[in-house]
Order: structure tokens, then C-alpha cells, then sequence
């Protein structure tokens, strides 16, 4: 991949990587071309065995006969075999659709204070040995060119063919689909309002100058706080200053933190998806009033939580 979008050097260089453009329209050409690919080979076949509107069973010889019956359950099994792809180009190219929206918004420059707009190549960490020469993809219609062959076989060989490349395709895809969904930037309360800002401001009990390690969105004691992203609990429980507490580890270095709480509804270890419930707003804790203390941290330092929820305003991403 020629380069990999990173959220750390985007976002307080946090590690998370995404589909580049690149890459995303290579997988939604060749979904496009797949598609064309199976019409055009199923349709070859039709035409050579069912070629037309011959009596049934006048004069046909019974070899004749079984080779015709021969084609017909070929035929069906090339249609179920198509049957199986098209769904599944229609799903990669809604996946990528989603993956190349929200690579756009990424690169899009937006006024975040330390949060640098452009991406940096990195290469990925702990990968699998790999490599070899540098090739363009190589098309399915050119398994079977050399045989000068529209049988089903042939065609059968094209299939498997487009099958494998949709597997790599899908593969790839769902590598950057798990880092979308571990990327917090959902809104964690639904209609809430921003309260106090992330930085230094007053504090409410000492009206002294101190650091605000979040933002604070106001809701009703209730409301559902719902997981930025997708990730495992680490904490849940009572934190000093926070009240009833949940922490969220969404993997490369990133953590998300939701306070005051007055229920907790998942424990130390779960899985959680992207706005999943797991908790509700209150006022527990260094708290004046009801409201979601909600942080971001990259590598245990607190990073300005907006410059991530950004990303999603004006959307829903579950």
C-alpha cells in the first residue's frame, strides 16, 4: 500500500491507519469490473447451451441428450456461484464507500488547535513478512484467454478466479473497517450540548486557573452514554475526581474516559462495539451538576477530544 493515513500524525499521533484513496478505488474497480465479468461469462454460456427453440426430444441423439443435461447442471452451478459473488460485491462496495468518506473528512483540514491536517507515510508495525516484485493486478478474463475456451470450465475457472480476488479484497477491507469502528470519535450522548472545553480554564470549586483533560457535554441525568468507539473496558468503577467511571482501550494507544456517571453498565474486560451503551449521565464525583466528562488519550496523555469528534459531526457512524 503506498501510504497509510495515520491518526497519530493527524490526531495527536495516535496510530490508527485507513484505506487511502488508492487503495479504495482499486477495490471499488474491481467490484465494478467483477460484476461485468460474471454477466458477460454467465451470458456466453447461456448462449452456446441454450443457443435456441429446437422440439424437445426430436431426433436428438441420447448422447447429444446428456451432454445437453450435462450443460444445464453446469449452468446452475455457475449461476449459484454468481448468485454468491454479487452480494458480495455489493457489500465491499458499500464498505468502501464508508472507508473512502471517512478518509476524505480525515484529510480535510480543520481548525483543531496542535492537530496537524496532513498525513505522513508510516509503514505498519509488526506486519508479516511479506514482499516480492511490484505487479499490476492481473484480469480474471485472462485465466482462460490463452485456451480460447467459453465452455462452463472456462468459465468455472474465471469465477474462481474473481472469487479469490474479492477474498483479498474483502480481507484488505475489513482490516480497515476494524481500525474505522476502534477510531473514537463518535458522539458519546446524544443531544447533549459542549459544557466546558478541553485546555485550562476556572476551575468550579477553586475558581482557580487549572486543566481541563476533557470536554464536558451537558445532558439530562440519564442519558444513555454511548462507547466512542469500539474497544475493550479496562475500568469501570469509582475514579477520584470522575465519580462512577468508564475507560475504553480501543488499541493503538487510544483511550477513551466518560465520567460522572450514575450507572455503569458494563464491567472491567468487556468488548464493546462503536455506541454501544455503557453508562448513563449524571453527576458523581467533582461534579456541579449533571453532565458526561468525556476524554481522549493517546498514549496516557489527554488530547483534545473535539479534534476527534469532529470527524463525525453532521454524520451517524455506528
Amino acid at each position: 500500500m503506498s501510504s497509510i493515513l495515520g491518526a497519530g500524525s493527524q490526531l495527536s499521533r495516535g496510530e490508527v491507519r485507513f484505506v487511502t484513496r488508492r487503495t479504495a478505488l482499486t477495490i471499488a474497480i474491481a467490484a465494478a469490473a467483477g460484476t461485468s465479468l460474471l454477466a458477460l461469462a454467465l451470458g456466453v454460456v447461456v448462449g452456446m447451451h441454450l443457443p435456441g427453440r429446437e422440439p424437445a426430444n426430436v431426433g436428438v441423439h441420447p448422447a447429444n441428450r446428456v451432454e445437453h443435461d450435462y450443460a444445464i447442471d453446469q449452468l446452475g452451478k455457475l449461476n449459484a456461484s454468481m448468485a454468491q459473488i454479487e452480494p458480495r460485491i455489493e457489500r465491499l462496495t458499500s464498505q468502501v464507500g464508508t472507508l473512502r468518506d471517512f478518509e476524505a473528512r480525515l484529510k480535510t483540514p480543520r481548525a483543531a488547535a496542535g492537530v496537524p491536517a496532513s498525513s505522513t507515510e508510516q509503514g505498519t508495525a509488526d506486519a508479516d513478512g511479506e514482499g516480492g516484485p511490484s505487479l499490476p493486478p492481473r484480469p480474471c478474463v485472462e485465466v482462460t484467454a490463452q485456451a480460447r475456451s467459453h465452455d462452463a470450465a472456462a468459465t468455472q475457472q474465471q469465477l474462481d478466479c474473481i472469487n479469490a480476488t474479492l477474498s483479498a479484497l474483502e480481507h484488505e477491507a475489513n482490516v480497515h473497517e476494524v481500525a474505522f469502528s476502534a477510531f473514537p470519535g463518535r458522539m458519546p450522548a446524544d443531544g447533549a450540548r459542549f459544557g466546558s472545553p478541553f485546555g485550562n480554564r476556572f476551575d468550579p470549586f477553586t475558581h482557580r486557573l487549572s486543566f481541563h483533560p476533557g470536554v464536558d457535554l451537558v445532558a439530562p441525568s440519564g442519558t444513555a452514554i454511548l462507547a466512542a468507539a469500539g474497544g475493550r473496558v479496562i475500568f469501570a468503577g469509582v475514579k477520584n475526581g470522575y465519580g462512577n467511571a468508564v475507560e475504553i482501550d480501543h488499541g493503538n494507544g487510544l483511550i477513551t474516559r466518560y465520567g460522572h456517571a450514575s450507572r455503569i453498565l458494563v464491567h472491567e474486560g468487556d468488548l464493546v462495539l462503536p455506541r454501544q451503551h455503557v453508562a448513563d449521565v449524571g453527576s458523581t464525583g467533582r461534579s456541579t451538576g449533571p453532565h458526561l466528562h468525556f476524554e481522549v488519550l493517546v498514549n496516557g496523555a489527554p488530547v483534545d477530544p473535539t479534534a476527534y469528534l469532529a470527524l463525525f459531526s453532521g454524520t451517524h457512524h455506528d
